[in-house]
Formats: C-alpha cells, sequence, structure tokens
C-alpha cells in the first residue's frame, strides 16, 4: 500500500470534520468541527477507526494540531495539541 500524500503543511489552518462515527474512532468529541493549526507531521500510519474494525486501508500522514483551548472547552488560555489522521481534517481557507 503506498502512503497518501502530505495534504497539510506546518501552519496551516484545518477544520476537523464534524461526523459522529458508529465504533471506534480517534478523533475526541470534543474537538469535532474545531478549527486548528498543523504543528507538525507524526508519520505515516494506518487510520486507527479502520483498524478497530479490522479493515486494512492505506496508511496516511498523521498530523500534530494545535487548538486554543477556549475553542475546544470554551475557557482557558492555553492551547491543545491532538495528533489526528489525515482523514479528520479540511483545510481552512482564509485568516
Amino acid at each position: 500500500m503506498t502512503p497518501r500524500t502530505d495534504r497539510f503543511a506546518v501552519g496551516d489552518r484545518v477544520r476537523t470534520r464534524t461526523v459522529d462515527v458508529d465504533g471506534h474512532t480517534r478523533l475526541p468529541r470534543y474537538a469535532r468541527g474545531a478549527v486548528g493549526v498543523v504543528v507538525q507531521p507524526a508519520g505515516v500510519h494506518p487510520l486507527a477507526d479502520d483498524r478497530a474494525r479490522g479493515v486494512s486501508g492505506p496508511p496516511q500522514t498523521v498530523y500534530h494540531v494545535r487548538f486554543a483551548a477556549a475553542d475546544l472547552f470554551g475557557a482557558g488560555d492555553h492551547t491543545v495539541t491532538v495528533e489526528l489522521w489525515n482523514d479528520y481534517l479540511t483545510p481552512v481557507e482564509g485568516p
């Protein structure tokens, strides 16, 4: 299997998907629909959701994405960094 090409670069703004899937997902509920910034790529790995279902798909890039805590939880002046697979992310255009 050939890994997917990196879609995002360090500093890119991304939004997480909002789909509420059945079964296992590594996309935390608190981060769904949130906008964050790619901090760094974290390797290429099979999608954990697929592996939990016994499905094998192509490996994909995993990213460390930083979010403002206030955007995720409604309060806090710190940031939260989450490790997210490519399939969880869409690009955000503009500032």
